[in-house]
Formats: C-alpha cells, structure tokens, sequence
C-alpha cells in the first residue's frame, strides 16, 4: 500500500518544488503565446548539434597548428582516447556526433515517460545541466588534451541533454494549441534546425578570437558556449507553464465533432502504443523520410562541387579531378553556401509544413512528402545530367524543406492517432527512428557513391543512381503512409483508468472547464511579443549570416 493510500482523509499535500509539474500549471490570465518562445529557446541551443562540425578541424590540429600532428602508427582507439602527445583524427572527432546523435533518441524513448510525470520545466532544467555540463565537460577534455572527455561530455551527456530538450516542449504545446497542433509543433522544432545557423558562426568568431595554443580557443569556445547555453535554456525552461486538466481554447471544437476520423479525443496509454500497427508505421514513415533527407544533406557540399565542378566558377568544361588548388578553393566556398541554403529550407519547411498540416491533415502531409519527394529527387538526377544548376539547386531545397516538415510533423500526426496524455514519450520512441535514418542515409549515398567511382564512373555521374534510390525509398514511405488508419476502440484507455492516472501522476491538478478563467487568451501582448523578440532577433542575425554566405553560389 502507497503512502497516498494511507495518509488521513483531507491532509494537506506537500508544496510543490520549484520544478515540479504542479508549480507550473498555467494560472488565470496566463497568454498561451508565451509557452512557444520558451520551447524555441531550448531547440536553438540544442540545435546547435547541426554545427558542430566547426569544431573538427580545428580540434584536429590543437597541437600541430597548421599541421596535424599524427599519432604513431599503430595507435589503437583506446590509445587515440588516452594520448596526450598527438592530435585527433577528425574520423574520431566526428563519433562524439554520432554518440549525441544515438543517445538523442536512446534518451527521448528511455525517459520519455517521465517527462510526462515530472512536467517540461523539470526535463528542460536537466537538458540545460547535461547540455550545458557537457560542454564544459568537453572544455576540460580539450584542455587537459583528453579525447574521452570529448565524448563523455558532447557526445554521452550532451546527447542525454539533446533528447530531453527536443521533447520536453512536444507535449506542452500539442496542449496549449489542440486547435493548432502542427503550428505548434512546428514552431519549436524550427529551433532545432536553426540552432547551427546561429551557433556555428558564433563559435568560429569566438575561436578566432580566442588566444592561446594547443587547442585553448577551442576550449575557452566550449567553456563559454556552454555557459551561455545553460543560461538560455533555464530561462526556456522556466518559462514553461501547463494548461490545467481539461482546458481547451475558447470556442474551440474538438476534432471528432468535426467530422475527422484521423484525429482522436481519446489516449493511448504509453507501454500500448508499440503494440500498434500503427506506431509502426508511422516508425517507418519518419525513417524513410528522414533517411532520404539527411543522406542528401550529409553529402551536399561534395555532391554540388563533383557534379557541377567547373560550371560553378565559370569553367564548364572543366571536371572535378581536374581542378586546380585555387579552383577547388572556389568551388568549395560555393558549396558551403549550398549547405546553408539547404539548412535554412530545413529550418522553414519545419515551421511551413507543419502549419499547412493543421489544413491539409497529416496523413495527406506526408503523402505529399514523398510524392514530390520522389519527383524533385528524379528531378534533381535530370538536373544534374543536364547541367542545370539553378533546377538542380532548387529541387534539393524542396527536399529538405519536407525533411525538415517531416520532423515537425510527426508530433502532431502522434496526437492525432494516439491522443495527447502521453504523446512526449510516444515521441521520444518514435525518435529511435532517426538514429535509425542518422546511420542508413549517410552510409547509403556514401557507399553507392564510394562503389561507383571504384567502378570508374565519372564524379559528375555518381549520384545519378544514389538520387533515384532516395526516391526509392520515398515509394516505400508512402505505402506505409497510405496503411495507416484510425485506431481500434481496443487501444485506448477507458475514462476511469485515465482518471486514475491523472490522481496517480497530477494530484495537484485540478480539472478546469474549457476556456475557464481566460486561461490562453491574449493574443501578442507586450509580453509575448517582447518573449518573442528575445528569440527572434539571434535567429534572424543566423538568418542573415547564412543569406550572405550563401549569395557567393550565384555571383
């Protein structure tokens, strides 16, 4: 018998801590557009795991300066962890993303329950200690020289910080906006992708201005960076609130009087939704969208330089192998700012397909993914053998905007199938299809590409067929897409068992008639507008950064 069981009729419950679910339910007058910049406040930290790649190179060469400084030959992996007298390989380097990468959906689906337990203040407080700590941690690592450190604190708990922060605002907001769900959804998921458009320059004009050898700007970099971003995502953090049980907006009708099928008012409880056929669908229909996706973006910069080579500098007849040092120089500037351009369709198509999903439905969302997924994919192989540039460029832009909505339509599309109560956790199971996509897109277009110049076939021709196999996989997303339907009545929990969890989890919240107390109104007050400009501003400077960067494509 539970302590609840036996405690005295009427007692007083304990107060509330400062982080618990029951300090932050919203009170009357609360404005419903503050929650959103507090969840966009954490994503742009956390997004930052897009960039870190600005650390590699100079990381590689923190002894040597401008030479890398190989290890002896010989040297093992736990002798490239422990040396002190030789630089990293960037190969080594570039596992402390893919560790961050894996526990980012190894988190999301192992303390995805509790987040629904112990509310977004308290996960978001955490995401800020291990994202923030795992910086600092790193500092200390490139400091005392320390690969090990690198990874435990980047990449081990800076990844446990990725997926508490990606999830902690899912739920949140899918509340505060049921009439609005992917616009929600869409809105902090933005942040995600833009985290790298303003912390990658941010770390290159602090390591440049850093002084000291033997990697102490980059450690100085990381020290500072994870201060700055312990603070944010703290204030994000406390900025969340909860709606009370049972609120709603104003005037609000729930989907099912509507008339839409797809969408419940019902709840899945969350040890249920895997035993669904349809969580896993649509585990696939996220896999295969993002697996097209980020095999692209993982491969853009030397996809757009063999292909085009000469034909960006204005030497069409020119091929890739046979550029010169100056002209690869050139070329490899042009195709920086196509990995910005596609990055920032990325960070729109988040917010754009999200919100169109609240008209369109999700299902009919994602059937349009991978239907024009398929033809500017096959679109972007004609381009490519054609020469045409500015379609070649425009195709791939179209796609990974839709990799970028698929992301931040995917809470909503959980909503809508397996209700609101536990959809932060059945999200966070769902996440394990992205490291699932993080492993297969990359070595996929790496392989095929690898394979096919072995085989002697030109760099400009490589990707024909790695393009139409994106596609391919494209085609498989959408029978799956097209298998998923409204739940059995068999799934969902019956109301007196959802009024238990609700005693069990939330004692201390009450249920409120919907619209009550004017919870949710205000529109863009001074406050929200003011929450929303303190957002705003550092991602429209990445915004702007990245335009610019990105204009030496067409000069």
């Amino acid at each position: 018998m539970s302590r609840a069981d036996t405690a005295p009729t009427g007692a007083m419950p304990a107060p509330a801590g400062l982080l618990d679910r029951a300090r932050i339910v919203a009170r009357p007058g609360f404005n419903r557009w503050l929650v959103p910049p507090a969840a966009v406040a954490i994503h742009l930290c956390i997004g930052m795991a897009y960039g870190m790649s600005v650390y590699w190179l100079p990381l590689s060469r923190a002894l040597g300066g401008a030479k890398s400084l190989a290890c002896a030959p010989g040297t093992g992996l736990v002798g490239t962890l422990l040396a002190r007298n030789c630089d990293w390989p960037v190969t080594d380097l570039l596992w402390t993303f893919t560790i961050a990468i894996v526990l980012l959906g190894a988190s999301a689906a192992v303390w995805g329950g509790w987040l629904e337990r112990a509310g977004p203040r308290k996960a978001g407080f955490v995401a800020a200690l291990c994202w923030g700590g795992g910086y600092l941690i790193a500092a200390i690592g490139v400091f005392v020289h320390q690969l090990w450190l690198i990874w435990l604190g980047l990449g081990l708990i800076g990844g446990v910080g990725l997926g508490l922060g990606y999830i902690s605002p899912v739920s949140t907001l899918i509340k505060w906006f049921p009439d609005r769900r992917g616009m929600a959804t869409g809105m902090a998921i933005m942040g995600f992708g833009g985290g790298a458009m303003i912390g990658a320059p941010l770390a290159n004009t602090m390591m440049t201005r850093f002084q000291g050898g033997n990697g102490l700007n980059v450690a100085l970099t990381f020290a500072v960076t994870g201060v700055i971003y312990f603070v944010v995502m703290t204030i994000g953090a406390f900025g969340y609130r909860v709606p009370p049980e049972g609120w709603q907006p104003e005037g609000w009708m729930p989907p099912m009087e509507s008339g839409r099928p797809m969408i419940t008012t019902r709840h899945v409880h969350l040890h249920m939704a895997p035993r669904t056929p349809q969580f896993w669908l649509i585990w696939a229909v996220l896999c295969l969208n993002v697996s097209a996706g980020i095999g692209v973006l993982a491969m853009a910069s030397p996809m757009l330089q063999e292909i085009f080579a000469g034909k960006l500098i204005g030497a069409p007849d020119i091929g890739f192998t046979a550029l010169n040092a100056s002209q690869r120089a050139a070329v490899a500037a042009i195709a920086a700012g196509f990995a910005g351009l596609l990055s920032l369709f990325n960070i729109a198509g988040r917010f754009f397909w999200a919100s169109l999903s609240d008209r369109l439905g999700r299902k009919n969302t994602y059937t349009t993914f991978f239907i024009l997924g398929m033809i500017v994919y096959v679109g972007a192989s004609l381009a490519a053998q054609s020469g045409n540039k500015a379609l070649f460029v425009a195709c791939l832009c179209i796609a990974l905007s839709m990799y970028g909505g698929g992301f931040a339509t995917v809470p909503a599309y959980l909503a809508d199938i397996f209700g609101t109560k536990f959809v932060g956790a059945i999200h966070g199971l769902i996440l394990t299809a992205w490291s699932t996509a993080g492993v297969i897109g990359p070595l996929l277009v790496g392989h095929i590409r690898d394979f096919q110049i072995s085989a002697g076939v030109p760099r400009a021709d490589v990707y024909d067929r790695t393009l139409y196999i994106l596609a391919a996989l494209l085609f498989l997303g959408l029978i799956a897409n097209a298998l998923i339907r409204p739940l059995n009545k068999k799934w969902f929990m019956r109301e007196e068992d959802l009024a238990s969890h609700e005693l069990a989890v939330h004692p201390a919240t009450k249920p409120s008639a919907a619209g009550a107390f004017g919870i949710g109104r205000g529109g863009f007050t001074s406050g929200a507008l003011l929450a929303w400009l303190a957002i705003g501003i550092p991602l429209a400077w990445g915004v702007w950064i990245t335009l610019n960067n990105t204009l030496v494509m067409f000069r």
